[in-house]
């Protein structure tokens, strides 16, 4: 007879096997018309009731869910000290892990006051799924296609309401583990609001749970989210100038995690962030290298 495995493992395994979207499988050779995505409304997660909720689901489920099944290593959470919200939040993304491993490291006061952009496509195609990321994450949906829509208002709208805003400025997540191009939309944001922006930098997430996965791998993976020096627009600079300089400090704190803060900004290793420039295959078995260790600054003897 078989053994029955734990509720953990059966969920484990739904999640694995169910189709989780609603839109139609077609050979990838099919061109599909554009759909506008749904108007869902997010302000009530935004509610008292919705925060205390939220509050308690991120302490007590998501965080202990997260030490679960990764091993998180959170390091400069200092820069946050002297800044006031709201502040926008850019992250690299090649994870599903990406969103709850940066909100579950910041400190409470931080998390209580952050909203998480969500692509509206994906996140808010069918209503159980749009409420369940509103609640948990507090979460916006987020047009991919770039255009200044009626999400662009309210993550404009949110900023003016003090609301802090964790954007993956990507798009989308990275197919082979390395850092895309970023889109302006958090640029644009920045600078027509004049709201600091903060690097942080996610190291690990590709190993542990990569695009395509259903669930983390076995064996707690090690982790790093790595908050990095905020940010401002200089005077008389262009929102294409500012994303380019957001798109270099994230690389930077990319490299600082895997190396030191001083080897980092003496080696300028704004470029490593896009991976090495040969076969897809070679860039993914790359990403998919075990973690090392970050070497200290000063080493002890």
């Amino acid at each position: 007879m078989k053994k029955r495995g734990s509720l953990l493992a059966d969920a484990k395994e739904v999640a694995r096997g169910w189709r989780w979207s609603h839109r139609p499988l077609v050979p990838k050779s099919v061109e599909l018309p554009d759909v506008e995505p749904h108007d869902f409304p997010t302000a009530w997660a935004r509610t008292s009731v919705g925060r205390a909720a939220r509050t308690a689901l991120q302490a007590y489920a998501l965080k202990p869910l997260i030490d679960y099944e990764v091993k998180p290593r959170v390091e400069g959470l200092d820069v946050l000290q002297g800044l006031r919200a709201p502040v926008i939040f850019i992250a690299n993304h090649s994870s599903h892990l990406d969103a709850p491993l940066v909100l579950t490291s910041l400190p409470p006061a931080w998390r209580d006051q952050t909203a998480t952009g969500a692509a509206a496509d994906y996140f808010f195609d069918v209503w159980w799924r749009a409420a369940a990321t509103a609640l948990v994450f507090n979460a916006f949906p987020v047009e991919r296609s770039g255009g200044k829509g009626r999400a662009t208002h309210l993550a404009g709208k949110m900023l003016n309401d003090g609301w802090n805003l964790l954007v993956f400025p990507e798009g989308t997540r990275s197919k082979d583990g390395w850092v895309r191009d970023f889109r302006m939309g958090a640029a644009r944001l920045a600078v027509e609001h004049a709201v600091p922006v903060v690097p942080v930098a996610l190291r690990g997430t590709y190993q542990a749970m990569p695009r395509g996965a259903g669930w983390p791998a076995k064996g707690r993976r090690p982790v790093t989210v790595r908050f990095g020096r905020a940010l401002r627009r200089r005077d008389g600079e262009a929102a294409h100038e500012f994303n380019q300089r957001m798109r270099a400090g994230l690389a930077i704190t990319l490299s600082e995690d895997r190396t030191t803060w001083w080897d980092a900004i003496r080696n300028g290793k704004q470029d490593a962030a896009s991976g090495p420039d040969v076969a897809r295959w070679r860039r993914v078995w790359e990403a998919s290298a075990p973690m090392p260790v970050a070497r200290k600054a000063f080493p002890q003897r």
